[in-house]
């Protein structure tokens, strides 16, 4: 992986050029199969015609720069509606949005809490929950993952 984070910000440089910002990008191993796994977004939203251009585009890369000494599945796919929010930026981006909060200990009773996001930093976030409607504070320590949760 460290070889891959080297050329990421050029893997990034081209997937902007291409029109689309890289949301996300991960190296995973899931069932004994390795993943490099790119998302991607922009404005008027993404189809698999887009995810086709950005994959062509990463294999070429990827085959020419050989980062990634062994085999792997690429992936390129949307973020979702129910992304989840890898980074604070993205977190931030998400303040009086709809989220769902796992955490690693319970919080108010539960490990899993859909709100408002009211606020977050690097210490906490403030969640109004809806079944409760009170305000929550959750350490961002104790954060498991936290997605989008629009109501659809």
């Amino acid at each position: 992986m460290n070889r891959l984070e080297g050329i990421k910000k050029q893997l990034e440089k081209e997937v902007n050029a291409l029109g689309y910002d890289l949301y996300h990008m991960e190296y995973v191993k899931d069932h004994g199969t390795f993943y490099l796994r790119f998302f991607i977004d922009n404005e008027k939203g993404i189809g698999l015609k887009d995810c086709e251009k950005v994959s062509r585009k990463m294999s070429s890369i990827l085959d020419e720069k050989d980062p990634i000494k062994d085999e792997y599945i690429l992936e390129v796919s949307s973020p979702g509606i129910f992304r989840t929010l890898f980074t604070k930026e993205q977190r931030v981006n998400s303040i009086d949005e709809r989220v769902l909060v796992r955490t690693k200990k319970p919080v108010a009773g539960s490990k899993s809490l859909i709100g408002l996001l009211k606020s977050y930093n690097d210490e906490k976030l403030v969640l109004t929950v809806e079944e409760k409607e009170e305000d929550i504070e959750i350490l961002t320590e104790n954060i498991r993952n936290m997605n989008a949760e629009p109501l659809i």
